[in-house]
Formats: structure tokens, C-alpha cells, sequence
């Protein structure tokens, strides 16, 4: 009895998400396919007239996702939280003007929350251990970007023009994160 109770807690350990975690290998895994059915979860939303995206702006997005550069593992499993925060803000705001199906939104809410559920623990390790090369201004940066973007949904009254134009650079947002993903090795 005892040895059926302890095999059955050391393999739900062994399968915890936070156990699996650990594995920068195993985490590049389970994000980069996370991050494949987002796109793939994105592309299935009706899109609008190609006129939108005429009513774009400049969101100044961040250098760093702008230009290809180094990054450590634990300041790509930093960015790639924040980003991934904000991304799941952006999409739990008002998106009923776009005729956008409830049922691949929550989808997307349910991939983008398990991709922040597997970086939470290490996300938590890295900043206790303050293991970190990324500045202020990376995350500056970031804020300032998601911030002009739910700004602009505002400002257009979360019409469907405007979701449109997030929509595309969300997407953009999700190649930058698979580029993260492979900084994630052990």
C-alpha cells in the first residue's frame, strides 16, 4: 500500500508542470508548440478588409524584438512571460465587434495561460536569485509597446479595424517568441 502510494506521488511529480519545467529542453519543446498552435489559433479568426490595416500605427516596437541579438536562457524566459502577459491582457478586452469565435479565443487564453504556467516557476527562481542581464529598459520597452496597443484598441473604441491591426502585430509578437524559444537549452 505504502509503495503504490509513494510510486503514485513520485510519477505525478515526475509529470508536474513544474518538475517538466525545469528541463530547458523540454520547456523549448512545450513552448515552441504552444507557440505554433497560438499562430495557427490567430490565423483562424475572420479577418477584415485590407483597408484596416491602412489605420495602422507605429506601436514602437522594442529594438530588442526588432533586431536579432543574444539572449541568455533566463532573460529570454523573462521577456517571453512579460510578453506572454500581456499578449493574454490584450485578448481578454473587448473584441465583439470583430465576429471573432468565442470558442478560439479561449483556446488561445487557455495556450497562452499554460505557456505562462510553465515559465512561472522559473520566471519566480530568476528573479529571487536577481539572475538577470535584461535591464529596466528591455521591460520598459515592452510595457511602453503593450501599452500603445491597448491604447490604440481604446481609442477606436475596440472596433474592428483596430483588432485587426493588433491582430497582425500579435502574430508578429509570436515570431519573436519563437525565437526566444530556442535561447531555452540546458
Amino acid at each position: 500500500m505504502t509503495y503504490r502510494c509513494l510510486l503514485q506521488m513520485v510519477l505525478l511529480l515526475c509529470l508536474s508542470t513544474t518538475a517538466l519545467s525545469r528541463s530547458y529542453n523540454l520547456l523549448r519543446f512545450q513552448q515552441r508548440r504552444s507557440s505554433v498552435v497560438c499562430q495557427n489559433l490567430l490565423w483562424q479568426l475572420p479577418s477584415t478588409p485590407q483597408h484596416c490595416l491602412e489605420a495602422r500605427m507605429d506601436f514602437q516596437v522594442p529594438e530588442e524584438m526588432k533586431q536579432a541579438q543574444q539572449f541568455r536562457k533566463e532573460d529570454a524566459v523573462l521577456i517571453m512571460y512579460e510578453m506572454l502577459q500581456h499578449i493574454f491582457n490584450i485578448l481578454t478586452r473587448d473584441f465583439s465587434s470583430t465576429g471573432w469565435s468565442d470558442t478560439i479565443i479561449e483556446h488561445l487564453l487557455v495556450e497562452l495561460h499554460g505557456q505562462m504556467n510553465r515559465l512561472e516557476p522559473i520566471q519566480k527562481e530568476i528573479m529571487q536569485k536577481q539572475n538577470s542581464t535584461m535591464g529596466d529598459t528591455t521591460d520598459l520597452h515592452l510595457r511602453k509597446y503593450y501599452f500603445n496597443l491597448g491604447q490604440y484598441l481604446k481609442s477606436k473604441k475596440y472596433n474592428r479595424c483596430a483588432w485587426t491591426v493588433v491582430r497582425v502585430q500579435i502574430l508578429r509578437n509570436f515570431s519573436f517568441l519563437r525565437r526566444l524559444t530556442g535561447y531555452l537549452r540546458d
